[in-house]
């Protein structure tokens, strides 16, 4: 049986943007599943209210319902044991949401500063107000402003990227000689900027890119394949 995942996207159904949703596609990939994606956009919320929550990734696997990205991870190296771990041991899952944890507080927030104003251009028109009203909220500013000063954007991001580049110049990967979701979990939140945003963030040869590109390849160019929303 076909899984389908509800998947976020722009008002191009192509452009999948959602950091979460990458990360559930590469590790469905990772274990060698099959997946229908069911574009979704923010202000669908009653296209998802079966699952009991407004957010994607929605995963179903029969008359399992499954949601969250970390939570799909966990059920997929559950349901299907014979498929290459997401987790191969109780230390690499411990391993994997730490690092999960830190792309989200620190990651994420370096990303925004530099996409956000971006993605709300790429929305639906149903969205865009939702959207916009949403993170400004939150953000207390406009998004404009929130994305003006580029370039002490990019020297922030750098510095966040300190501890991964280490990482990455030592193992090769998160999860040591080859991916695992821990990898996913960061490779993600590049890839939503890849698809939503304008410019590149990273030089050619930092490790952080050439570790990104090399996960875009990854089963068939499942990634790298992906349609962005602006043009390279």
């Amino acid at each position: 049986m076909t899984l389908r995942l509800y998947d976020l996207a722009g008002a191009d159904p192509q452009i999948r943007f959602s950091p979460y949703c990458w990360r559930t596609k590469m590790a469905l990939a990772h274990k060698g599943l099959t997946v229908e994606t069911i574009p979704w956009r923010f202000t669908e919320k009653a296209a998802i209210a079966f699952s009991g929550q407004e957010r994607v990734p929605v995963l179903m696997d029969g008359d399992k319902t499954v949601t969250d990205s970390w939570t799909i991870a966990l059920y997929l190296d559950e349901a299907y044991p014979d498929s290459p771990a997401l987790f191969a041991s109780a230390e690499a899952r411990a391993a994997g949401f730490f690092i999960k944890r830190w792309s989200e507080t620190q990651l994420h927030p370096a990303l925004v500063r530099l996409i956000v104003a971006d993605i709300v251009q790429i929305l639906d028109p149903a969205d865009r107000e939702y959207f916009r009203q949403s993170r400004e909220a939150s953000l207390g500013v406009g998004l404009e402003d929130y994305c003006r000063d580029r370039e002490a954007n990019l020297k922030a991001l750098d510095a966040c990227l300190v501890p991964l580049r280490s990482s990455l110049k030592a193992t090769g990967f998160l999860g040591g000689e080859a991916p695992n979701f821990a990898d996913y979990a960061v490779f993600g939140a590049f890839q939503w900027a890849r698809c939503s945003a304008r410019g590149d963030l990273l030089a050619d040869d930092d490790p952080v890119a050439l570790w990104f590109e090399k996960l875009s390849e990854l089963y068939g160019g499942l990634a790298a394949g992906a349609p962005r929303a602006y043009a390279a």
